[in-house]
């Protein structure tokens, strides 16, 4: 694909160094999605780049070539970089290493790009840590074609009730459970309360965000695969 992309905004999702000065990066970028790209000399002592190829710095980036990886040309900061510490670091590089793993080359995902800075700037805040992660990973099962719909039971068409418990089935939907028993080690149960509350991004009660954060690891593992996540090694509280 022969492109040549001047000042395109975007984001360091993840960087390794390449050949002997080079860095490979994966961008996010807001109009052509995930884009690989080597940037030549970026880590010499006196590259003017290697203070902005950094996480959660806004930049507008030129890019061209032919392949799947681009050469990456003049490199600018968009404004100041996002200021992240402790878990919500963590969190941040979570972020960035789900859309890496989930994202495909130049596929664009305006919605979810300003979505992603939502999240950046509400991690900077005071808000609920789990809540900001639960909101984002919602809307990017959604962004990427796998919306999770909490209005009905995917078999029978009836609407979820409060009172009856269903069992949740990766990219297909929640069924009616039917047991006579609950049995809290099943994880993929959810209270259809709970599941009322998600529909309406409600997260009042504490019950919700826990069977938010279970319902999605249930959800995106499908998408992730087997190999683990190493930002979840980083911190065990939140994730």
């Amino acid at each position: 694909m022969q492109m040549r992309i001047h000042l395109q905004p975007a984001y360091v999702l993840f960087s390794q160094p390449f050949q002997n000065t080079s860095v490979m990066v994966d961008f996010f970028t807001l109009e052509f999605g995930r884009v690989r790209g080597v940037a030549k000399g970026a880590r010499r002592e006196k590259s003017k780049y290697r203070s902005l190829l950094q996480p959660f710095h806004p930049l507008l980036i030129n890019f061209g070539g032919r392949g799947d990886v681009k050469t990456v040309g003049n490199i600018e900061s968009g404004h100041a970089s996002f200021s992240l510490a402790g878990d919500r670091l963590f969190c941040g590089l979570y972020l960035n290493e789900v859309l890496c793993r989930l994202l495909q080359n130049f596929q664009e995902h305006q919605s979810l790009y300003r979505t992603y800075q939502d999240t950046l700037v509400a991690l900077q805040g005071f808000g609920d840590i789990e809540v900001i992660l639960r909101k984002f990973e919602l809307n990017l099962l959604a962004e990427l074609g796998y919306a999770i719909d909490f209005g009905q039971d995917y078999l029978t068409r009836e609407p979820i009730q409060k009172n009856k418990r269903y069992r949740f089935v990766p990219d297909a939907g929640f069924e009616l459970d039917r047991s006579l028993e609950a049995d809290d080690r099943i994880e993929n149960l959810f209270e259809g309360v709970d599941l009322i509350a998600l529909k309406d991004l409600s997260f009042n009660e504490r019950s919700a965000v826990r069977a938010a954060k279970r319902l999605l690891r249930l959800a995106l593992r499908i998408h992730l695969g087997d190999k683990p996540l190493q930002s979840r090694s980083l911190f065990t509280n939140v994730r």
